[in-house]
């Protein structure tokens, strides 16, 4: 047995997101001399079922073993699988398991990817569901760089809280680019409402959900984004007014003529 080749399928395991609970099964199965074979791995996305066959090949050159490909299923609470997908790996360009989760779920994920010339790129990745290749796999779109999507300016357009903190700011990016719908605080006309957000790049904005998980629309979000700026627009405007009628207070009149007659 390769025991170099081990420990490097053991950490693109773990770096694809499988953990270290297949290592056993995977040693086993290479000592065997299978010139091929699938591990299986189990886990849970909230209430969903994700359900992953991860596929194994012998060189027929040498000793050595691929982890070619992982085919995953996402079973909803109550209902059978609805649909699976191949996810490939190669050496530079992997999605995770929790991201193709994501991309199974239908949110875009970013990714840095390297091109035949080994030249990185940053890439908006998300299915189109209305074009599979002949073994059901459905269509990946790349929105590229100069697609022009900007994520920071599209949640700068909605009062989310957690924009005025740098760090939550970052953690909030950084999450919607993995792929996931974040749940951040809305503030509308002073009250705090927890809503949820992810990342659209197709038509370059934010999908923004109630607490219930209900789709709202743009034109909901403009309109909460508005209000948040007319309150304080209202506020600011209440705060000069109070200060202009204590400047014209009768104590302060009398106090500013006292000092005029002493001149």
């Amino acid at each position: 047995m390769n025991e170099k080749n081990v420990e490097y399928l053991k950490d693109q395991l773990k770096y694809t997101g499988f953990g270290d609970g297949l290592e056993n099964a995977l040693v086993e199965n290479i000592q065997k001399g299978s010139p091929e074979f699938k591990l299986d791995h189990e886990t849970k996305y909230g209430t969903d079922t994700v359900l992953t066959s991860l596929n194994f090949k012998k060189s027929e050159q040498s000793d050595m073993y691929f982890f070619n490909s992982y085919d995953m299923d996402v079973q909803k609470q109550g209902r059978p699988v609805e649909f699976s997908q191949t996810f490939y790996i190669n050496r530079d360009n992997n999605i995770t398991a929790k991201e193709a989760y994501n991309l199974m779920e239908g949110r875009a994920v970013n990714k840095d990817l390297k091109n035949k010339e080994g030249e990185v790129y940053n890439v908006w990745l998300k299915y189109d569901y209305k074009e599979a290749d002949d073994k059901g796999n459905f269509k990946l779109n790349h929105y590229h760089q100069n697609y022009g999507y900007d994520l920071e300016a599209s949640l700068s357009k909605h009062s989310i809280k957690e924009l005025e903190t740098p760090k939550y700011k970052e953690d909030l990016m950084n999450s919607l680019k993995k792929g996931n719908i974040q749940s951040v605080t809305f503030v509308i006309a002073g009250e705090e409402r927890k809503q949820f957000v992810e990342a659209n790049p197709q038509f370059k904005t934010i999908n923004v959900y109630d607490s219930a998980m209900q789709r709202i629309n743009d034109r909901e979000s403009k309109d909460q984004k508005q209000n948040q700026t007319q309150a304080k627009t209202e506020s600011k405007e209440a705060k000069q007014n109070q200060d202009a009628d204590a400047d014209s207070s009768p104590k302060k009149n009398a106090k500013k003529k006292k000092q005029g007659n002493s001149i």
